[in-house]
Formats: C-alpha cells, sequence, structure tokens
C-alpha cells in the first residue's frame, strides 16, 4: 500500500510527481524555498514546445505520444486544456562541414515511426508565412502535431490540483531544505528531520547542492529569451503560425508563436553551460541583441518588431542531454537533467515515478527509458499514464 512520499522542489518535475504519487495514494508534503510559483525555476516561463521532431533521438520521439496522453488527463483533472496546437516547421540552411543535420535526421526519424511529415522548397516559405525570408535556406518541413503548453498556468493548475488531493505544500522558510538523505527517507528543514516511505528530490538547477555527487553531471545553463511583439501587419500571420525551430549548431534559433494571449519568444536552442542559479534574471543589452541577430536574417524587419520583456532561464543540463529519473537506494529517487526540453514530458515523468515508486520491477528499468536509451517497462504507460 502507498505511505508517505516527501518532494523536494516545487517546478514542473516536482509538482507532477505529488501530483501524480497523490493521486495513486500516497501522503505527499512538497517543500520549495520559496513561495510558489518560483519565478527562478527552469519551468517558469509563458510556454514551453511539445512536439516529436527530435533529430536522430528515437527514443524521446517516441514518448512524446504518452506524454500527450498524460498531458489530457491532467486537462481532465483541472477541466480545462493547457495546450495550443501550432504545428512544427522546421528549417535548415546548408551545414558548414555539409553535415545533413538536426533537421535530415528529424525526417528520418518521423517517417520511420510512420508519422506524416510534409516537405516544404524554401521558396515556398515567404508565401505560406509572410513573417520569414527563404534566404540561405535549403531545406523545411511541417508536421502538424505539436503545439504550445502553457507553462505558467500549468504550474498553477498543477500545485491547485496537487492541493486537491491533499497534498501539503510547505513553501518559503518552511519548505526550505537544509540536507537531504534519499537512501534513508530523510529531509532536514528548519523544524528538523522529516521522514517518509519515498523522498524524491526534483530541485531543478539547484540539485547539486542537495546531491553533491550528481553535481558533476548536471551543469547550471543560462539561456536568454527574448519576448516581442509582432508589428500590426504581421500580428495575424503570427498568431497562425506554427513553432519555429531553426537549430543549427552554427547558431539557430527558435520562435514560439504568441498563442492564447501570450508574447512572441525567441530564444537560442543551444546551451550555455555556465552561469549561477542564483543570480539575477535580468538579461542584459548584449545578450538580447545576441539572440535578435540570430533570428535576424531569417525575420526580416525584426527592428519594427516591439522588444515586451527579457530574462535569463536556467536549465539542469547534462552532458548528453539525458534525463536522470533514477532511485537512490530503496527509498528515494532523483529528476534530473531536464536540458530545457524535459517540461513536455513533466506530466509523463510523474506518473512513471509514481508507478516505478511503487513497483520495484518498474522502478529497475525506469531510468533507461527516462534516458531515451529503452523503450518502457512492461505495464508503465497503460491504465492511465
Amino acid at each position: 500500500m502507498p505511505g508517505s512520499a516527501l518532494v523536494v522542489g516545487g517546478g514542473v518535475m516536482g509538482l507532477s510527481a505529488a501530483w501524480a504519487l497523490a493521486r495513486a495514494g500516497w501522503r505527499v508534503r512538497l517543500l520549495d524555498q520559496v513561495a510558489l510559483p518560483n519565478r527562478n525555476g527552469s519551468s517558469h516561463d509563458q510556454h514551453r514546445l511539445i512536439r516529436h521532431a527530435y533529430g536522430a533521438e528515437a527514443g524521446y520521439m517516441a514518448m512524446v505520444d504518452p506524454a500527450f496522453t498524460a498531458w489530457e488527463q491532467l486537462w481532465a483533472e483541472l477541466g480545462e486544456s493547457l495546450y495550443v496546437p501550432t504545428g512544427v516547421l522546421a528549417m535548415a540552411a546548408a551545414s558548414a562541414d555539409g553535415a545533413q543535420g538536426w533537421l535530415a535526421s528529424s525526417r528520418a526519424a518521423l517517417r520511420a515511426a510512420g508519422h506524416a511529415v510534409q516537405d516544404l522548397a524554401p521558396a515556398e516559405l515567404p508565401g505560406r508565412y509572410p513573417m520569414l525570408s527563404a534566404a540561405g535556406l535549403t531545406d523545411a518541413f511541417h508536421t502538424v502535431p505539436g503545439g504550445v503548453l502553457l507553462a505558467d498556468r500549468i504550474l498553477a493548475g498543477l500545485e491547485r490540483r496537487c492541493r486537491a488531493l491533499g497534498v501539503a505544500v510547505e513553501a518559503g522558510a518552511a519548505g526550505q531544505v537544509l540536507e537531504v538523505q534519499p537512501e534513508q527517507g530523510r529531509v532536514l528543514t528548519s523544524a528538523g528531520w522529516q521522514q517518509a516511505e519515498v523522498v524524491v528530490v526534483a530541485a531543478g538547477i539547484w540539485v547539486g547542492r542537495l546531491l553533491p555527487g550528481l553535481a558533476p553531471r548536471v551543469t547550471p545553463s543560462r539561456q536568454v529569451i527574448v519576448r516581442l511583439r509582432p508589428p500590426a501587419g504581421l500580428r495575424a500571420a503570427w498568431q497562425a503560425a506554427p513553432m519555429l525551430l531553426d537549430l543549427a549548431e552554427e547558431g539557430g534559433f527558435y520562435a514560439v508563436p504568441p498563442v492564447a494571449g501570450t508574447d512572441l519568444k525567441i530564444g537560442d536552442h543551444r546551451f550555455s553551460r555556465s552561469g549561477d542559479p542564483d543570480a539575477s534574471r535580468e538579461a542584459s543589452a548584449a545578450e538580447v541583441q545576441a539572440i535578435l541577430d540570430l533570428a535576424a536574417a531569417r525575420l526580416p524587419g525584426l527592428a519594427q518588431y516591439e522588444l515586451r520583456g527579457a530574462r535569463a532561464c536556467y536549465y539542469d543540463v547534462t552532458a548528453d542531454e539525458r534525463f536522470i529519473l533514477a532511485p537512490l537506494g530503496a527509498r528515494g529517487w532523483v529528476m534530473s537533467g531536464f536540458s530545457g526540453h524535459g517540461f513536455k514530458f513533466a506530466a509523463l515523468l510523474g506518473l512513471a515515478l509514481a508507478r516505478a515508486a511503487a513497483n520495484p520491477a518498474v522502478a529497475a528499468l525506469v531510468p533507461a527509458w527516462a534516458a531515451g536509451m529503452a523503450p518502457p517497462p512492461p505495464g508503465l504507460l497503460s491504465s492511465g499514464a
């Protein structure tokens, strides 16, 4: 029978774990160092993306459909959907070394798995998407599935749902964790040691402070995003636009269309792998200009867009960009290393964690699946996951 659980961290992973454990019958307490939502957390933002295109990473591509199913479970419990379908437009220029790159790898993996992919000639793009220039592009494709997860609204919805399920949320001074001994099921706060049958450490960019052994594997990475308002003549086109992925290693960008009252967002997909997670989230003028320069060739007239804001976000990044969802002894779990692309899987990973916490056979197989290196353990995705 499920018992007590302590979840350390109130970002999307900690909230998803608390939600899944509570709905599975665990008595859950969630701890966070500040009042929720933690505006310095990796998951705090207007939006995150979900899409099947994943380069050659077939394991993560295969997790996207179950992730959609997991989100649908949450929407049903919340009584509203916090997802806006947009479709996906992937673009690429010729690479400096002639390699096929992310776009070609994504196309091959998608088609091998039976997903529909519409190839587009670059010359077609400005006619379909008037905000774009095709200059320098050599390849493009469009897929229908995929869109925007309304991140901040999801965090708020998860917190409400957790509280409704009986999760005790301790945030601020009472929720500040000084030490964790997950293998023993112990967490030290200002009130003393707390004990539980299961301890889940989902501390995001601060995980290395609580689990020093993980610090060499998980690096905080400062990433800057810019929020814009398109000029009047392009607003309707942007509101109907797909997400844009121009993910060249030489320097590409992604753009999130302004859906459901959000801003247009532009960011750099490459990881800085540097920065102090306690540093200011204010973006410098140079950081803002660097992001705009990445997109300027693809979005002509970018200087006419209104700058609505810019900020730094920190991701918890592993060297191989693979997720860590793993047991720590018989009573502990860690959820970490989500590398900027984990949000789309949060509900699914929470449900998987709850299954694994109750089933040692599943627990042994979950780490390789979560790392995108193995199929799901038998029964993991059935009956509601």
